[in-house]
């Protein structure tokens, strides 16, 4: 059996989801994954992976739409930032361990300018509300073809070795220990 280009796949996902996938084709072509539910590049543009999703999720911010493509980077968001970015944009998705940060909206422009207010949260250039007010601000410029800057390209460099492995706080010993306590209950425990 022969593996389903993404542009097949899609004509049978739901117009909300059917539209943004193909964008995404268009500009970068076939995806290097594709499943019943999800296309899947990797290293294309600016982005370690774009993700569309035949399932869209609904989103009233700035103004009713469905999120369905996801563009995610290499970024290290510090702890203290997470709240911040979370009341700022729900789609902005930060992801400690592995160190990514992703937006998950209609297309790759709102994604850039998604992005770009997330880095400006975490370097002090704008606060929450400067943030969602400046989001608005440029999606009516869009709408008045107006530039838009920080809808046409990410405004930093993502980084490698972003990751944030936290710090163990259980040593061998510790392991050893609580192995030992558990064989003197009768139970065995692995890790």
């Amino acid at each position: 059996m022969s593996e389903r280009k993404g542009s097949d796949i899609i004509k049978g996902w739901p117009e909300d989801a059917r539209e943004p996938a193909q964008l995404v084709i268009d500009k970068y072509g076939e995806p290097h994954e594709a499943t019943e539910s999800f296309l899947i590049w990797h290293k294309v543009g600016s982005w370690k992976r774009v993700i569309a999703s035949k399932e869209v999720y609904k989103h009233d911010w700035p103004r009713p739409h469905w999120d369905a493509v996801e563009c995610v980077v290499d970024y290290r968001v510090p702890v203290e930032y997470f709240s911040p970015i979370a009341s700022f944009d729900g789609s902005v998705i930060v992801e400690r361990t592995g160190g990514e940060a992703s937006a998950r909206c209609h297309d790759e422009e709102a994604n850039n300018l998604a992005l770009n207010l997330m880095h400006d949260i975490v370097t002090g250039k704008k606060d929450t509300q400067q943030a969602r007010d400046y989001y608005v601000k440029e999606v009516l410029d869009y709408r008045r073809k107006k530039p838009t800057p920080y809808m046409d390209a990410l405004r930093f460099e993502p980084r490698r070795d972003s990751g944030d492995p936290d710090k163990h706080v259980l040593s061998d010993e510790d392991l050893k220990r609580a192995e030992q306590e558990a064989a003197g209950q009768g139970e065995r425990v692995t890790t």
